[in-house]
């Protein structure tokens, strides 16, 4: 299958090479870092993109997260309000980044960028760094420092273009808008990178972000409707949990009242808790009906990202040279 579809995937390649070629990137009056993954699916980027915002903190800067929007309606430009706006209308990921700093959602990353600017000159907003949360393939917005995240252990797959494979584009291709790498997880990529990327590679894992005791109480019933629910699953074990039973679900998916009565209804036959991702918490924010129920008996695993001491040392590197100087790719 995956032979056949390489034409496809190489004519992706090819619009993805004449966007680059072409495009015009707006230049930002502030600071922007890009957080994003070569592939399609979950890698940890929401997890590093509030690591990256805490670490910008503490280096004197004012972070403001721009994000797409994925999986929402409203197109924006617009300031995302977690406590009225929902996963439905701004997308997801968003509402987790609007809990770490201000966020905005816009499907023109440089209309997106102007807003901000505007919020800032009118006094509505204090920022002088803007965080593109999933931004490596659009060249709409010049960046300062570029940052890949990749899973470590599932890597490239099998090294092809979308859709004969997990590649958003061709991978020389991206690999020269990367400044630096970030491995999430231990896998056979972290040795295989060197071979590809000359620049700084660093390693990182997950973590949960609060106690966990809870998770070994009862058996649970995991569910996850994101990039790689795996990683999800075996998170969950390896912090003491017996999961009884894994129900996976596609990307961004929002779940209907069918999917959750049978969450529910599974989890009662096991005499188990519920447990999911904080992304798939926030999608029942609202929720009535089922899903409501869903939303009582669930708990969500916050999770963090954690850089060994020397990697996270290069990274407050890179990040306080991209606060000094506005290069633009």
């Amino acid at each position: 299958m995956a032979r056949l579809l390489q034409p496809f995937g190489w004519l992706i390649g090819q619009i993805a090479a004449h966007s680059w070629r072409t495009a015009r990137p707006y230049s930002a009056k502030l600071k922007v870092v890009c957080i994003g993954n070569f592939t399609a699916g979950g890698t940890g980027k929401t997890p590093l993109a509030i690591e990256v915002a805490a670490m910008l903190r503490e280096l004197g800067g004012k972070p403001t997260f721009l994000s797409r929007g994925y999986g929402g309606s409203k197109r924006g430009p617009h300031r995302v309000n977690p406590a009225t706006d929902s996963a439905a209308i701004v997308g997801d990921e968003p509402l987790l980044l609007a809990r770490a700093a201000p966020t905005y959602i816009a499907r023109d990353r440089a209309a997106g960028a102007k807003a901000i600017e505007a919020d800032v000159a009118g006094g509505r907003l204090e920022a002088t760094v803007i965080i593109m949360d999933d931004g490596l393939q659009n060249p709409a917005l010049a960046k300062d420092l570029t940052l890949a995240v990749v899973d470590g252990r599932r890597g490239f797959g099998n090294g092809h273009v979308l859709p004969a494979g997990p590649l958003r584009a061709p991978l020389a291709m991206q690999m020269t808008r990367v400044d630096a790498i970030i491995v999430n997880g231990h896998g056979p990529i972290s040795s295989e990178l060197s071979q590809y990327f000359a620049g700084p590679i660093l390693q990182t894992a997950v973590e949960a972000a609060t106690d966990v005791a809870w998770i070994k109480a009862r058996p649970l019933v995991a569910f996850a409707g994101i990039g790689n629910p795996r990683r999800f699953f075996d998170l969950v074990r390896s912090l003491g949990g017996e999961v009884a039973a894994e129900m996976p679900f596609a990307d961004h998916q929002p779940l209907g009242e069918a999917d959750a009565a049978r969450i529910l209804a599974t989890a009662h036959a096991h005499g188990a808790d519920i447990i999911t991702t904080e992304k798939d918490f926030v999608r029942l924010n609202g929720a009535t009906g089922n899903r409501a129920r869903l939303l009582a008996a669930a708990k969500a695993l916050p999770i963090k990202l954690v850089l060994p001491i020397a990697d996270r040392a290069r990274l407050d590197a890179m990040l306080t040279i991209a606060l000094e100087l506005k290069r633009g790719h």
